[in-house]
């Protein structure tokens, strides 16, 4: 298992397909292991680079196993897509992480921290909020516009509560 100089994930729900490469390029290591399996795997695993897919719970994974003293990458999923051989399986996926990483010129994503994800969390509900807003006062236009109802195209700010109450 020393040989193993670049580790390839992919990721899923419950199970994890692992790929290990050594200098040469050589597959010395595939395993398929539970999520519990993997974290008692690499907590134990000799120092190495691991490369996943930016994807849900890349970033949990990457920071934990950052904490086992890995080199953690993250590869965007479009930038693997080109490497996967023949028929697709997860342990193609794996294989082709570790060959896209391999590439100089691939660019990676840096994995985020936990404050990162929850400022990005709260920015994209913040946007579907509005975006339902402005949805359901469309539809409501359309429908008063069948009862022969014309009403003003203009909505209050969200945060405007004050003025909110005044009007009702």
């Amino acid at each position: 298992m020393d040989k193993v100089k670049l580790v390839g994930i992919d990721l899923g729900k419950k199970l994890f397909h692992v790929h290990g490469q050594d200098k040469a390029k050589r597959m010395v290591l595939c395993k398929k292991l539970t999520r519990k399996q993997l974290l008692e795997f690499f907590s134990n695993f000799h120092s190495s680079t691991v490369v996943m897919e930016a994807c849900a719970g890349a970033h949990h994974m990457a920071r934990k196993l950052k904490e086992f003293g890995h080199q953690v990458k993250l590869i965007s999923p479009q930038f693997v897509r080109p490497f996967v051989k023949s028929n697709k399986n997860d342990f193609a996926d794996a294989e082709a992480i570790c060959e896209a990483a391999s590439r100089p010129s691939m660019r990676f994503v840096t994995p985020k921290t936990e404050s990162q994800l929850t400022l990005s969390a709260l920015h994209r509900v913040r946007e579907a909020l509005i975006k339902d807003r402005t949805s359901t006062i469309n539809q409501i236009h359309g429908f008063l516009l069948e009862f022969g109802v014309s009403l003003p195209v203009e909505r209050l700010p969200l945060t405007s509560n004050k003025k909110r109450l005044t009007l009702l």
